[in-house]
């Protein structure tokens, strides 16, 4: 898993106003909790912030705390949102330890085109993320999915994902991925040869 360095100031001053000062200036209020240190108020960069934000993998934290002794390991835990700009205005590191395992969330990713989808099937992403238990050497970056094999009413469950010292949280027999027949069943495909493959049908959202 790819790491990423951000520096961050400490917070020190939790009125209002203050607050608003730093995201006029571009930085966004955060807490850090940390297995030792506690729960440190921090800023940090708008713009350092985005490649741990906008991105579709799991990333380390390289955390530097301006005024603090060394560095520390994190990764991002939660991000808020203003409802109406959709711009970040908090979020939450935790820090990570060497010897103890984290639950985290990693993203799912699927590649190549499944044999069913081209025959007419439907294809449903079930699972965008799925939640793990780990120890921060074996968290994914991301879960990548070959499905260019998948046939209509084949599926890849949770049970089939083997990856080294990761315990999934969600169900075992859970489908992540699935191409399903299309409306009218398998026949309708096999009666009709000059049909156009059936639009990719938009998965649910992961289950929290």
């Amino acid at each position: 898993m790819s790491e990423i360095n951000i520096t961050a100031v400490r917070r020190d001053d939790f009125k209002g106003s203050t607050t608003r000062g730093y995201r006029v200036k571009g930085m966004i209020p955060g807490i850090f909790y940390g297995h030792e240190s506690g729960c440190i108020p921090i800023a940090v960069n708008e713009l350092a912030l985005r490649p741990l934000i906008y991105t579709s993998e799991s990333h380390v934290v390289n955390l530097n705390i301006e005024g603090n002794d060394g560095k520390f390991n994190a990764i991002i835990k939660d991000v808020q949102f203003n409802p109406v700009s959709d711009k970040p205005v908090h979020f939450d590191f935790q820090s990570l330890s060497a010897d103890k395992e984290i639950h985290i969330e990693v993203p799912v990713h699927l590649n190549g085109n499944p044999i069913g989808v081209r025959n007419g099937g439907l294809l449903q992403h079930v699972y965008h993320k799925l939640e793990v238990i780990c120890l921060p050497k074996h968290i994914p970056a991301s879960f990548n999915l070959d499905i260019a094999g998948l046939e209509i009413g084949q599926s890849i469950k949770i049970s089939d994902l083997k990856y080294e010292g990761v315990k999934f949280i969600n169900d075992q027999h859970a489908t992540v991925v699935a191409v399903n027949a299309p409306k009218g069943g398998a026949e309708a495909v096999a009666g009709d040869d000059t049909k156009e493959p059936e639009v990719v049908a938009k998965g649910k959202k992961e289950a929290k």
